[in-house]
């Protein structure tokens, strides 16, 4: 595994400005796949790409997939990254990334991060989201919007293509600028469309309260959302025991003991 940033931006290269054009048109599209399509057309055979997947990470909650195109359907695909987004994405080296950026100025910089397969030790993690895929390799293009929200354009490799080379490598950093600057602008139009109320109501939690881990902000989640123990213990891979503990937790960094209080808390007007 390993991340490098990209500043400034690259300007040498070549583009097909035609499939520029498609990428452009698909930001803010009705359709929620369109734009990681358009992003594998953007790279054509250049790069052999076989998935590419797009994430938001709202005031650390866990992701919220925005897009998704790729070889084996965009059904089959979101199912993968929907069990990325329920158990493994704090697994994720980009949260390392992310974590270690945290003082960085929003929209200063683009980061790529590569990741294999035979990076990850997790074995369910490399399993649900490499293996059952076919994935051998991907880059993520990570970049900040705004203080509490990252997004992520990942690109990945299938197996009979191996991992990215230096010379793919070099096409992805050529053209990272302007995939992301386009996320920033779908997000702009189309990510809180898409937010849901238990969301919304997230972020203002984890604004009263920084210090709330990634697992706890998901029980949380899923309490606002109105779920049951057992089924956010289904929803995020972990045991109702362990869910209890964590909401628990969570209880206490927050000041409260009810789930009456925490909807309370949330409809405590923000601070200007």
């Amino acid at each position: 595994m390993r991340f490098w940033q990209l500043t400034p931006p690259l300007l040498v290269g070549q583009l097909d400005i035609s499939r520029a054009t498609s990428l452009i048109a698909a930001i803010g599209s009705s359709d929620m796949n369109a734009f990681a399509a358009e992003v594998l057309e953007l790279f054509g055979d250049a790069v052999a790409l076989s998935q590419c997947t797009v994430f938001a990470y709202e005031s650390s909650n866990r992701p919220r997939t925005m897009s998704v195109a790729g070889h084996r359907g965009s059904n089959y695909l979101r199912e993968i990254a929907e069990t990325y987004a329920r158990r493994f994405y704090a697994l994720d080296g980009n949260q390392h990334v992310i974590a270690a950026a945290v003082q960085r100025r929003p929209g200063s910089l683009l980061t790529l991060h590569q990741q294999a397969s035979t990076d990850i030790a997790h074995e369910a993690y490399r399993v649900g989201c490499y293996q059952t895929p076919n994935v051998s390799d991907r880059i993520g293009l990570l970049l900040q919007p705004a203080g509490d929200i990252w997004l992520s354009v990942n690109l990945y490799r299938d197996k009979g293509h191996g991992n990215f080379q230096p010379k793919e490598i070099a096409q992805v950093e050529l053209l990272a600028p302007l995939i992301a600057n386009a996320a920033k602008q779908h997000y702009a139009l189309n990510g809180h469309r898409q937010a849901n109320v238990g969301q919304l109501m997230l972020a203002r939690v984890q604004r009263a309260c920084p210090a709330l881990s990634k697992r706890e902000l998901d029980v949380l989640r899923g309490v606002l959302e109105g779920r049951t123990v057992h089924e956010i213990a289904d929803l995020i891979g972990v045991t109702a025991s362990s869910v209890k503990t964590y909401q628990k937790r969570a209880y206490h960094r927050l000041g409260i003991s009810t789930q009456r209080e925490l909807f309370a808390l949330c409809l405590v007007p923000a601070q200007s």
